[in-house]
């Protein structure tokens, strides 16, 4: 069978072409004006601090998570100097951050990670230690699906600290991470 092509009003074409395997195969494409989306021009991140050492954090104030090496950027949407993902592609992102955290407390504390988005807090998660004089090692994660418009919309990881005598975070590709993935067109 030949392969159909569509050419557009103004420029450019689409060419449909028949698989080379026998069978049926169908294709639904939605009732709704836009683009369709194919995985290839789908946005997706992966990123970590590269370094393993310690990170100390200052007590009561909110810190951007390090986050300058990437493990993958389909469309070159994550800034690895500023640690912001700003996605190209209008949608809703599947954003994940984890950290590893040793915190050294001697009263009540917490310590937090959080997703901003556009500079401003938009989830968290965080771990409470109510201990005399305690250790806590382990990893803190966040995520959750977030509406990016494409153009403006940015999304950041913060990590925050209140009560702890010291707060470190460490790095490397196992350990301290985030990544998004766009999960459906807006």
């Amino acid at each position: 069978m030949a392969s159909i092509v569509l050419n557009g009003d103004t420029s450019g074409s689409v060419t449909l072409s028949p698989p080379a395997v026998a069978g049926t195969q169908t294709v639904t494409l939605p009732a709704a004006t836009g683009t369709v989306m194919v995985s290839g021009n789908m946005p997706a991140f992966s990123a970590y601090r590269a370094s393993a050492s310690d990170l100390v954090l200052t007590n009561a104030t909110f810190t951007k998570m390090v986050l300058d090496t990437e493990s993958f950027d389909t469309n070159n949407c994550f800034d690895t100097s500023t640690y912001r993902f700003t996605p190209t592609v209008a949608g809703y992102y599947q954003i994940n951050a984890s950290v590893f955290t040793n915190w050294v407390t001697s009263q009540f504390s917490s310590f937090r990670i959080y997703i901003y988005k556009n500079g401003s807090a938009y989830k968290a998660s965080q771990v409470l230690i109510s201990a005399v004089t305690d250790v806590w090692y382990g990893n803190i994660n966040v995520q959750d699906v977030v509406s990016l418009n494409g153009s403006t919309d940015y999304v950041e990881i913060y990590l925050y600290t209140n009560g702890g005598s010291s707060a470190c975070y460490n790095g490397g590709i196992t350990q301290t991470y985030a990544s998004g993935s766009m999960v459906r067109g807006a």
